[in-house]
């Protein structure tokens, strides 16, 4: 019976498009990776047997260098059908400026409030008590990934928590190995700290610097802790010379890193590359300090559009991405997991189990994109990549910078 569920969940976006008919829609996106490249190849293969046809508007480099691309389209009058954003307050100013369609109507007929799980991701879709996005995954950034390889070079254990891979670090250097892998992108040291708050200060502290913007705690000894840490991390990761998120990965599949602090869309790469989690690289959650993970994610949205075709098929792409069918597959191959509470996950790996574990306790923080605004993550990554960039930037000095943001957060 269940499986005669999914199946006619499934069949309802193609019942959608024959009366629609064919057409053309073009979705930008920032997923360029080998892993995120397969991912996205799941969405256009069920959009396309549909009847329409997905035209794809991939733009390199990451969130950071295609967003204002995005945005500037979409401001601009020339927008495309449809575009991810991160889940969270990323196009809250396009929705505020009329500039997206209200999807509350196909929302109700799904009935995405009863299967989207946790209710916080349809919550970041939602203005004023309308829908305007589709959230399509859930990621997480708090994971520690290790190369197996690395370690065993190096003479000395694959570590299980945080403290054991910093004390691991000079066998590694004198392996020949780079202890941790970080891109040269400022959204990844910004990352790395931001991780780095739950595992060693807790969730608490994390939530009273981006939920409550507590620049007290900020300016704290927890967070002088985290920083801490980070000098632990930038001193590790300074033979890191590579740029994009999925080349320092490499260096973790290939066994010349011996960690990366990323999010769990990183499983992707090591399945593309044929690489088995518990075997060849192992996954630490909450960097095996604090067993947390973020319900960020992505999510489309659709800009309101002249064209009646094109605006039919974008509800029909809306309800594609969220299909049962069309959810597994796109997130098994993301590395993600599916925001749907009741589609079946049994072939996700070992390190994708750990995390519906985790989500399944309840053990659970909102993203920072879920909590912060475009302008405040983007003085954060300021600050980190000139702090990761730059030795004689003290953890103390930095601190102060830091509390600054938090304190004129909105």
């Amino acid at each position: 019976m269940k499986s005669f569920k999914l199946f006619l969940a499934s069949a309802s976006a193609l019942a959608f498009s024959s009366m629609a008919g064919a057409t053309d829609l073009e979705v930008t996106h920032w997923w360029t990776s080998g892993g995120e490249a397969a991912a996205v190849a799941e969405f256009a293969k069920a959009f396309e047997a549909t009847g329409n046809k997905w035209i794809d508007g991939a733009i390199a480099g990451g969130g950071s260098t295609a967003r204002p691309v995005m945005v500037s389209r979409i401001t601009g009058g020339s927008p495309m059908g449809a575009t991810q954003f991160n889940t969270g307050r990323q196009a809250e100013e396009l929705v505020e400026a009329g500039l997206m369609r209200d999807f509350t109507d196909l929302a109700e007929k799904e009935h995405w409030k009863d299967v989207i799980r946790p209710a916080s991701l349809l919550e970041g879709c939602t203005v004023d008590g309308k829908v305007y996005c589709v959230p399509v995954n859930i990621h997480s950034w708090q994971w520690l990934w290790l190369s197996n390889k690395a370690f065993e070079d190096a003479g000395v254990p694959v570590p299980t928590n945080w403290d054991e891979f910093v004390a691991a670090g000079p066998a590694l250097e004198k392996a020949g190995k780079i202890p941790l892998a970080i891109g040269g992108q400022s959204w990844q040291t910004t990352g790395t700290f931001n991780v780095l708050i739950p595992a060693i200060a807790g969730k608490d502290v994390f939530l009273k610097v981006y939920q409550d913007h507590d620049a007290e705690v900020a300016a704290g000894p927890e967070i002088a802790k985290v920083f801490k840490a980070a000098d632990d991390a930038r001193r590790m990761s300074a033979k890191s010379n590579v740029q994009d998120w999925n080349q320092a990965t490499n260096l973790v599949i290939t066994g010349q890193a011996g960690g990366q602090i990323m999010g769990d869309w990183a499983q992707g790469e090591f399945q593309v590359a044929g690489q088995v989690a518990g075997e060849d690289y192992t996954c630490l959650p909450g960097l095996g300090v604090n067993e947390l993970i973020s319900t960020g994610g992505d999510s489309f949205y659709f800009p309101k559009l002249d064209d009646p075709d094109k605006t039919a098929a974008q509800e029909v792409l809306a309800s594609t991405m969220l299909s049962p069918a069309t959810q597994v597959s796109f997130n098994l191959k993301k590395g993600s997991v599916p925001v749907r509470g009741d589609v079946d996950v049994s072939a996700a790996n070992d390190c994708m189990k750990k995390g519906l574990e985790i989500l399944a306790k309840g053990d659970i923080i909102p993203d920072t994109n879920q909590l912060n605004t475009e302008d405040t993550n983007n003085q954060l990554n300021d600050l980190f990549v000139e702090f990761f960039k730059t030795p004689a930037l003290t953890p103390e000095e930095a601190q102060k910078r830091y509390a600054a943001i938090i304190a004129s957060a909105d």
